[in-house]
């Protein structure tokens, strides 16, 4: 799998570049030493949620991760290659990734009747923009929820755990864009 490749080198070269052991990278992210490792060499694909943790401890965007370095300007679909949560019910398909020169990322967002997905604290200042296209989706963002339908947009606080649930009978359709605030 391409993007188990990518993330296996994004992640140890983030790593090498901080200068930290596997060790140190255990502490900083929640993540076991080994399951790292099992990642740094592509032997296992890691979840959404493994994937925010790592992003969070290492203090970098979640697409950092997923970047391979393309400087493609079309993005087509079926082109992405999905990650999956919560048994394939909660699909991400990431978009266009974070660049220095632009501080935010895009994502493609599905979510299947029921499906869930407990999102991590992004890095400090961080914001998320939604917009539904179908479906109806609750958000929960610290402690505050927000029931979105067809057309609604969403922009929340992202430096706290926050949850996306769809509560209707149709797979949502939705555009999320996180923003990361400067220091």
């Amino acid at each position: 799998m391409e993007i188990q490749k990518t993330v296996a080198r994004n992640i140890r070269r983030i790593r090498e570049q901080k200068k930290i052991t596997l060790e140190t990278a255990a502490k900083l992210t929640g993540v076991s030493r080994s399951m790292l490792a099992q990642m740094e060499k592509g032997e296992v694909n890691p979840t959404i949620s493994i994937l925010w943790k790592i992003a969070s401890g290492y203090k970098v965007s979640f697409s950092s991760l997923l970047d391979n370095g393309s400087s493609a300007l079309l993005i087509r679909c079926g082109e992405m290659e999905p990650l999956l949560e919560d048994g394939g019910r909660y699909i991400n398909r990431p978009a266009f990734p974070f660049q220095e020169d632009r501080p935010f990322e895009t994502y493609c967002i599905e979510i299947l009747p029921g499906g869930f997905l407990q999102a991590q604290a992004h890095l400090a200042g961080a914001e998320e923009y939604l917009t539904v296209f179908s479906g109806t989706v609750e958000i929960v963002a610290d402690q505050e929820t927000f029931r979105l339908n067809e057309g609604d947009s969403l922009r929340f606080q992202a430096d706290v755990p926050h949850s996306y649930r769809n509560v209707g009978p149709q797979t949502v359709r939705l555009s999320m864009m996180i923003y990361y605030a400067r220091p």
